[in-house]
């Protein structure tokens, strides 16, 4: 097929790299005209190029962009396209990039790799990125087969598990796995930076090793990326909040009260749950059922 990606951040140059490799034809688009060359120069694409009617005889195209550019960009691209053409995205929120999206092209696939690194742009994009990692498809009932079966065959050749999903549901499940981690983490850090003594806050600092990097990863990550999870999936991140605000007051209950059995009930319960998130063959089988930047 002819593939159209917009976006050659890391995300969009990873399935460019990939879908390249399997025989797809890729045309790439990016704002910016080095952005291009570097993805000609490295071999990510066929053809790159500023303008977006490069795409008009695509089959497939992928919208690699913010969550906010999502909407604007598919407007601006719908003027160059064929009838059968199908669009899919690849932003970590789905019910208001759905809500925007649907009324502008009805072959339009809302669908969310869960794959990325700490790195970013076409420089860090790289082959087998979702090779093993889920990828939730949340089609519309009004989506049309082709489009979404389209969508699913390129999305299977990388390897990666399908979950079909709604995108209310998705939206709900990456509040708490996605969504909440991130403030919870930064939370964590910006209660540290509060301590009031400037020696316990250095030697905190210096004795910080492994469990204090693993905890606050994704609270250091883009400040961008977290105010969008927050924007469009506010309701969702609220009701994981919440719950999450009630499971620390029982925590700081047991420990002011002393309550230690109660205390380890709670910590015994993480600890045989936690691998069940973990673990995907202990969850749901895929098909029964992370945003870039726009470089």
């Amino acid at each position: 097929m002819k593939i159209g990606i917009i976006g050659l951040g890391l995300i969009g140059g990873s399935l460019a790299l990939d879908l390249r490799d399997r025989g797809h034809e890729t045309i790439g688009v990016s704002r910016r005209p080095q952005t291009c060359q570097t993805a000609l120069d490295r071999g990510v694409v066929d053809v790159a190029g500023v303008e977006l009617s490069l795409l008009a005889e695509t089959h497939v195209i992928f919208v690699c962009t913010p969550i906010a550019a999502i909407a604007p960009t598919v407007s601006r691209l719908v003027p160059h396209l064929a009838p059968e053409t199908a669009i899919t995205d690849v932003g970590s929120v789905k019910v208001s990039v759905v809500e925007a999206v649907a009324p502008l092209w009805p072959n339009f696939v809302p669908a969310h790799p869960m794959a990325g690194t700490a790195e970013s742009g076409i420089e860090a994009a790289q082959r087998h990125l979702f090779a093993g990692c889920p990828y939730a498809i949340a089609p519309l009932p009004t989506t049309p087969t082709f489009a979404v079966e389209r969508v699913e065959t390129l999305v299977a050749s990388l390897g990666a598990r399908i979950y079909r999903c709604t995108p209310q549901t998705h939206d709900r499940a990456v509040a708490w796995i996605s969504h909440l981690p991130v403030i919870v983490s930064a939370s964590a850090i910006d209660a540290c930076l509060d301590e009031p003594d400037p020696d316990v806050l250095q030697l905190a600092r210096a004795l910080a090793s492994s469990g204090f990097r693993d905890t606050t990863r994704v609270g250091g990550g883009n400040p961008e990326l977290g105010v969008m999870m927050a924007r469009y999936n506010r309701d969702s991140l609220l009701r994981s909040l919440h719950a999450y605000r009630q499971t620390l007051d029982r925590a700081i209950a047991a420990i002011e009260s002393e309550d230690w059995p109660a205390l380890e009930t709670q910590l015994q319960r993480t600890h045989r749950q936690r691998p069940q998130f973990l673990n995907p063959s202990a969850a749901i089988s895929p098909s029964d059922a992370s945003d870039p930047p726009y470089n």
